[in-house]
């Protein structure tokens, strides 16, 4: 999806406003594997570049390895600030990075998505599995039932994401998603199209539990 579709599907359920900032800092979910594909590499380092040439600080899961390294290092070779956040059990199985902007060691799972969230402003997915699916989903379902009203972009690299947004689609089409709420997730396969997006996010504003009738 482009960057002027993305913005009319936002204006379209009343999530786009032209007078919202940046987020200080965006989480980005994404594989501790690098993929078989060398474009979702070249996606990581496109995304790294383009936060630090915003002033966006990244926070992430804190390794060192895969997708996620590659996004860090690019951030850090541009100057840009990093924080990762990573459970302990992980830290001891030395994939930890070791020249992060900051470091924060947590006892859980739960506490790592709940601290990442906390210090961000906004989500981004990169090719990734299960743990980047479910990342996503949840932030999207916090999304969903009110309890954030930031921005979550799909950085759709090389058609990874297209099945899960036929999901989606396919959710909202059987009424177990109201429609506005799909505009939640914006999806392009460029981050800068997705980072103007995030500039005029607002966040629907209807509940969860909106009648099927009128999804």
């Amino acid at each position: 999806m482009c960057a002027e579709v993305c913005n009319a599907a936002l204006g379209e359920h009343g999530l786009y406003d032209r007078s919202v900032a940046l987020p200080a800092r965006i989480c980005v979910f994404c594989g501790s594997s690098s993929g078989l594909n060398r474009a979702y590499t070249d996606a990581a380092v496109a995304l790294g570049r383009c936060l630090a040439a915003r002033g966006i600080g990244l926070v992430y899961g804190g390794a060192s390895v895969g997708l996620m390294g590659v996004l860090a290092d690019t951030v850090l070779a541009s100057r840009g600030e990093v924080v990762g956040v990573i459970p302990k059990a992980l830290a001891e199985k030395e994939v930890a990075h070791g020249s992060l902007t900051e470091l924060q060691v947590v006892d859980s799972m739960h506490e790592r998505k709940a601290l990442m969230a906390d210090l961000s402003g906004g989500f981004i997915a990169l090719p990734g599995g299960f743990g980047t699916a479910e990342e996503l989903c949840e932030i999207i379902t916090w999304g969903q039932l009110g309890f954030h009203r930031k921005p979550i972009g799909l950085l759709n690299v090389d058609g990874y994401f297209d099945s899960l947004l036929a999901f989606f689609d396919r959710a909202v089409h059987d009424r177990f998603v109201h429609s506005s709420h799909r505009g939640l997730v914006i999806d392009s396969a460029s981050p800068e199209a997705i980072l103007d997006a995030f500039s005029a996010y607002r966040g629907p504003s209807l509940s969860k539990w909106a009648a099927p009738a009128s999804a």
